[in-house]
């Protein structure tokens, strides 16, 4: 279930039964009748415990059925054999939303699989809601609501922050980190085992929520990717995502015949899919919280141009080199700005870009400085480090930023290295929305997000265009091939599937002898390309396979023996020779696709050719592909300087590239019969009637 209905009586409930409510210190059940009932609940609270009368001077009650009253919400910390009845009570009782807090389900094995089914299927024949089980409870902050029923042992910060963590035992440490910063949050959901409630479900739900500002996510697995991407990429135009995806590893399980397998993996299908629908990644809790606190309290910058501002050298040079690093411009300061700087700062002070005060900088320095690179044009965000001296007052450079920043638009973030987290100046500054950084690299990063998405939220997203009548029969004609056995598609088979999509292909035409060869040489016309066709034969150049520019008859001859000797050196049975004509010039790229198991068909482009796999300068995306998707892929590459002209090398043609990948996208989506594809090389030229696919191969199953 993705929907947010219902979900009301989770985050918004008027009364909650806590099932398993108790006095005992220490207990689970203890702490999150306190936290609920201390935290200001606005509404009524039913403790439930057979064996009690009153708790935390509530009148308690032996079942949930004995209370009177409505009951939206039952929270659920019984023993878990015990919550399958717990849960039939609750749907007799006619109870709207359940928090099921207890562990010992799917997470401990099949057993624990089986009893989470049950639980689900008794919830769903009431028509209630359900997060968890394993969980660490919700939280609204909202003033109507006041809600903190987790039993974490700090009290949240309301603020406009929408929280979903995957992991319950990560519940406690995000709350406290959180309120350390300052950050607080609208609402908080620990999913657990995600049995019905996932973050699908909660980012529709805040998708629409006035207090959910920001959206953080911290993920260990997704349950569909499609209905994600769909979700997120609408909310990702007005509210910032950040997610932390735990699980880097490569998915290897399965052995791959294209480049496009080898380079693709689970991770790779994370970011593809992020990157798509505008969600931000990070690496860590601390990196979330870095961006988290910027987004909650500064403007985005509008470009990516910063100025730094410090009175230490070292701490100057890390902020430049991280920018420069993520592609942030130190940019040069307008001739005035430095001309002004120069008339109060000091004389081994400079003036450049950073701009260097020394440690002698005083609170008066800091106010007068920060006015100029705020005014000066070139300048887009600005990083501004202090490092106490014994002489400078703290608090008063603290007041000096504070007044200087008052009003303006650009974003500043500070950075205020020596003193402890909690200091007095540091503090100062999170009151008046300025972010605090211990290191100035995590300022540079931040930044660097927070440019990406602007550029992400500017970027249109197009629209899909109508597959082709020649893709559908296309389609007919691989479908046939799986459903008679054939696994995997080569040569001029896969360069005839491409021609029939509409994807430009060289033709490969085969020769069963010498004399042959020459004959279909004379009719192409030299320089011709010898390949070595054989079945089962994918990696021509690992053997050999390919000889190119051949000139003349003598030479392909040759050539032709050569090749020949090779198949018979490696036992390759009904072994032939096919010619193609020479596709002069241009750069090689590779385009394919790769099931992944979770995410589906993901589309490749990269710089192609034999060192595919050795450069491994790819992009990859989920379809379907719109045409501004394909042109977003190619900006990804490294390569993308060769396309767009090199040291004298004129540009290559981009739309038949952009039309390959789209029709690509046609071609796989919702088409289970492809498994893996590679077009490489597909050599693109700066004539777009010379773009071609050089050689294909089409790996299929008829699962």
């Amino acid at each position: 279930m993705y929907s947010s209905e219902g979900l009301d009586k989770i985050f918004k409930p008027r009364s909650i039964a806590i099932i398993g409510a108790t006095d005992r210190k220490g207990t689970i059940g203890r702490e999150l009748t306190h936290n609920l009932i201390s935290y200001g609940f606005r509404g009524m609270v039913f403790p439930v415990n057979p064996k009690a009368d009153v708790i935390h001077s509530v009148k308690c009650y032996r079942s949930v059925s004995d209370i009177p009253d409505p009951v939206d919400l039952a929270i659920i910390m019984v023993r878990k054999d015990l919550v399958l009845s717990v849960v039939e009570e609750c749907g007799k009782k006619g109870v709207g939303g359940l928090t099921v807090i207890t562990s010992g389900f799917k997470e401990v094995g099949p057993e624990g699989a089986k009893r989470e089914l049950a639980v689900l299927e008794c919830a769903m024949k009431y028509n209630m809601r359900m997060i968890g089980p394993n969980c660490f409870g919700v939280i609204n902050t909202h003033p109507d609501y006041m809600m903190n029923a987790t039993f974490s042992r700090t009290a949240p910060l309301p603020g406009k922050i929408g929280f979903m963590s995957q992991s319950g035992a990560l519940g406690e440490a995000i709350l406290n980190h959180a309120k350390q910063l300052g950050i607080g949050f609208s609402m908080f959901a620990s999913v657990g085992n995600k049995a019905d409630i996932a973050g699908n479900s909660l980012l529709q739900y805040w998708k629409d929520d006035p207090s959910t500002e920001i959206i953080l996510l911290y993920l260990e697995s997704f349950g569909d990717p499609e209905r994600f991407t769909q979700i997120a990429r609408t909310i990702s135009k007005t509210k910032p995502i950040i997610a932390v995806k735990s699980g880097k590893t490569t998915a290897g399980a399965r052995a791959t015949a294209s480049h496009t397998g080898a380079l693709a993996g689970y991770d790779i299908g994370v970011d593809a899919l992020f990157d798509q629908c505008g969600v931000l990644r990070v690496d860590t809790i601390e990196e979330l919280f870095d961006l988290a606190m910027a987004f909650d309290l500064q403007h985005a910058p509008v470009g990516n141009r910063v100025a730094i501002l410090t009175n230490a050298g070292g701490p100057g040079i890390l902020a430049t080199d991280a920018s420069a690093a993520l592609g942030l411009d130190v940019v040069r300061l307008e001739p005035e700005t430095e001309k002004a700087l120069r008339t109060f700062l000091p004389p081994e002070a400079a003036t450049g870009n950073p701009v260097d005060m020394i440690a002698s900088a005083s609170a008066d320095h800091y106010q007068k400085s920060l006015h100029l690179l705020f005014a000066d044009a070139n300048v887009d965000a600005i990083i501004c480090v202090f490092v106490p001296p014994i002489m400078i007052d703290e608090l008063a450079v603290a007041d000096a930023i504070v007044a200087a920043s008052r009003n303006e638009s650009k974003p500043i973030l500070s950075c205020f290295m020596g003193p402890e987290e909690s200091s007095q100046g540091a503090e100062r500054l999170k009151r008046a929305g300025i972010p605090v950084y211990t290191f100035p690299e995590a300022i540079a990063k931040t930044y660097a997000l927070m440019g990406k998405y602007t550029a992400w939220k500017s970027r249109p997203i197009g629209t899909v265009p109508p597959c082709p009548d020649a893709v559908t029969k296309a389609r007919a004609t691989i479908e046939a091939m799986a459903k008679g056995g054939q696994r995997m598609v080569l040569g001029n088979d896969a360069l005839e599937i491409l021609s029939q999509c509409g994807i430009p292909a060289a033709t490969l035409s085969p020769a069963a002898t010498e004399d042959e060869a020459v004959a279909v040489a004379n009719s192409i016309g030299y320089p011709v390309v010898l390949k070595l066709d054989a079945p089962g034969l994918v990696h021509k150049t690992d053997i050999g396979g390919v000889i190119t520019d051949v000139r003349g008859e003598e030479e392909l001859r040759k050539h032709y023996q050569s090749l020949m000797q090779q198949a018979a050196d490696h036992d390759l049975a009904d072994a032939r020779v096919a010619l193609q004509a020479m596709v002069s010039g241009g750069v090689e790229m590779v385009l394919g696709m790769v099931r992944d198991p979770k995410f589906g068909p993901m589309i490749m482009c990269g710089l192609g050719g034999i060192f595919v796999e050795v450069v491994k300068d790819v992009a990859f995306k989920l379809p379907p592909l719109t045409e501004d998707d394909a042109r977003d892929m190619l900006q990804h590459l490294k390569a993308k300087r060769l396309l767009e002209g090199y040291r004298g090398s004129p540009a290559v043609a981009i739309e038949p590239i952009i039309n390959a990948l789209v029709t690509l996208s046609h071609l796989i989506e919702g088409f289970p019969s492809i498994l893996e594809l590679d077009i490489n090389p597909f050599k693109v030229c700066p004539d777009p009637s010379k773009t071609k696919a050089i050689d294909a191969r089409i790996v299929l199953t008829n699962e």
